[in-house]
C-alpha cells in the first residue's frame, strides 16, 4: 500500500529504514532543523548543559535560537532568559536570530526548511511548516535538548485525513477565511491528533503566505500538522487514509470570523456586522506577511482609522519591504502604529494587549481569554481587520 505524505516524510528520515511507518507505529527519526525561541530557549540551555556531557550539540549547522515571543524583551526574566541563550550560542558556535530579526517558524520557512524536512522547536505552532510540506512540530524544553544533543527523536505516526475543496474561491474570501472555515466544519476535536492534507485546484493556487496563514491554524483544529503538498512530496495514489472530505467554496460565500471566547467560534460577517470595535491587530505568524499588508495599505490609502491599530510584520525583511514599498508610509498615515517584527500581542509579550472591556479584532490565531490581554479578541482576515478599523465595527465593507 502505498503513503501519505506524511508517512513519507518519516520514511525518508528513519533511523532504522526497517521499521514500518504505519499509523500507530512508533519510530525514530533524524532531525533536520532543531530550534529554540526565548520562551523556553533558556531551560533547553539548562536541560542541555545540566543532563549531557560535551559535545552538546549533534550538528550545529542544524541548531539555531529565534527570539520572537518578547522581541525585544520588555520584562527582566525575558531578557534574562534570552542572554542566557545568547551565551550558550556563543559558546557553542550556533546562530541566534535575535529580537530584530523576527517570528522563528517564518525565517526557517523562508530560509531553511525545504518540502519533506523535519523541523522542531518550543512553539506551539511550529507545525505551521506544513504550509511548504514540512513536517513541523513544537515540543517541551526537554525534547527539544535531547533533539539537539542527538538529532533524533521518537514519534507516533499519525493517522491522516484528506480534506479537498471543490469549487471556486470568491473574490472577496481571504486565506484566514479558509481555515476559519474549516475550523467551522470540524471545530477543535474533528480532525484532533491527525496528519490533514489539503487538496483542491484552488488550493494548489495559494500563495506561500495563503498557506502559512491556513497551516497556522493547524494547531487549534487540534491537528498534528496540517500539510498542503507540493510537488517535491506527495502522497501515493493508492495511500490510505482514515477518512476522505470533500468540502466546497460555494459553501464560503462571506468572510468569516471567529468569535470570543474560542477560535472554533465562527460567524459569519453578516452575524457580527454592526459590533463596536476598540483596536485592531494585524500581524503574528498566521498575518503577519507582505501580501498581509500590501492589502491592508490598499484599504486604507488616504483614509483615517477610527480605532487603535497595531501593525507586526512577520520578519525584519518583511519590514524592510514594506518600507521600500511605501506600505509603512500608507498605514502611519491611516493613523497605524507600526511595531518591530516579531510575535506581538499574540504572544501576550507585547504590543496589542486588550483591557477589560476592550474588543479588538485580531489576525491571530487563539482568542481565548487572557491571551492577548483581558479584552474580546475577534479573529479575522487582514482585510476584514482593516475595515473595522476604518468603520469602528466589525462590517462586511
Amino acid at each position: 500500500m502505498g503513503l501519505t505524505v506524511v508517512e513519507k516524510i518519516f520514511k525518508n528520515h528513519l533511523i532504522d529504514p526497517k521499521e514500518e511507518v504505519k499509523p500507530g507505529n512508533i519510530v525514530w527519526i533524524s532531525i533536520d532543523w532543531r530550534t529554540a525561541r526565548d520562551f523556553g530557549g533558556a531551560n533547553v540551555v539548562n536541560n542541555l548543559e545540566k543532563s549531557f556531557k560535551p559535545p552538546l550539540i549533534h550538528d550545529k549547522k542544524k541548531t539555531m535560537f529565534t527570539f520572537d515571543c518578547n522581541a525585544p524583551a520588555n520584562t527582566i526574566p525575558y531578557a534574562v532568559n534570552q542572554h542566557r541563550c545568547r551565551i550558550f550560542a556563543r559558546k557553542e558556535g550556533l546562530d541566534v536570530h535575535d529580537v530584530d530579526a523576527g517570528i522563528g517558524s517564518h525565517i526557517l520557512i523562508d530560509h531553511y526548511a525545504k518540502p519533506g524536512m523535519i523541523a522542531v522547536g518550543t512553539d506551539s505552532h511550529f507545525n505551521i511548516m506544513g504550509a511548504i510540506s514540512c513536517f513541523g512540530q513544537g515540543m517541551g524544553d526537554i525534547d527539544i535538548a535531547y533533539i539537539m544533543k542527538t538529532g533524533r527523536t521518537w514519534f507516533e505516526v499519525p493517522e491522516s485525513i484528506k480534506v479537498t475543496f471543490k469549487g471556486k474561491r470568491r473574490p472577496n474570501i481571504a486565506a484566514k477565511d479558509i481555515v476559519l472555515f474549516l475550523l467551522k466544519k470540524f471545530g477543535s476535536s474533528g480532525l484532533l491528533g491527525t496528519s490533514v492534507e489539503l487538496y483542491g485546484p484552488e488550493i494548489e493556487k495559494l500563495t506561500i503566505d495563503e498557506r502559512i496563514t491556513v497551516a497556522s491554524m493547524g494547531t487549534e483544529m487540534g491537528v498534528i500538522t496540517l500539510l498542503m503538498p507540493v510537488t517535491e512530496i506527495t502522497a501515493d495514489a493508492d495511500a490510505h487514509y482514515r477518512e476522505v472530505h470533500e468540502l466546497s467554496f460555494d459553501d464560503i460565500t462571506e468572510p468569516l470570523v471567529a468569535a470570543p471566547p474560542y477560535p472554533h467560534n465562527i460567524k459569519t460577517i453578516s452575524e457580527v456586522a454592526g459590533k463596536k470595535v476598540d483596536t485592531v491587530f494585524i500581524g503574528s505568524c498566521t498575518n503577519g506577511r507582505i501580501s498581509d499588508f500590501a492589502k491592508v495599505a490598499a484599504l486604507v490609502k488616504g483614509k483615517k482609522i477610527q480605532t487603535v491599530g497595531y501593525i507586526v510584520p512577520a520578519t525584519r525583511e518583511i519590514y524592510g519591504k514594506m518600507l521600500a514599498d511605501g506600505i509603512v508610509q500608507t498605514l502611519f498615515d491611516a493613523g497605524f502604529l507600526v511595531s518591530n517584527p516579531g510575535c506581538g500581542g499574540c504572544a501576550a509579550g507585547q504590543i496589542g494587549m486588550t483591557g477589560k472591556g476592550e474588543v479588538m479584532v485580531s489576525t491571530s490565531n487563539r482568542n481565548f481569554a487572557g491571551k492577548q490581554g483581558d479584552g474580546e479578541i475577534y479573529l479575522a482576515s487582514p482585510e476584514t481587520a482593516a475595515r473595522a478599523a476604518l468603520t469602528g465595527e466589525l462590517s462586511a465593507g
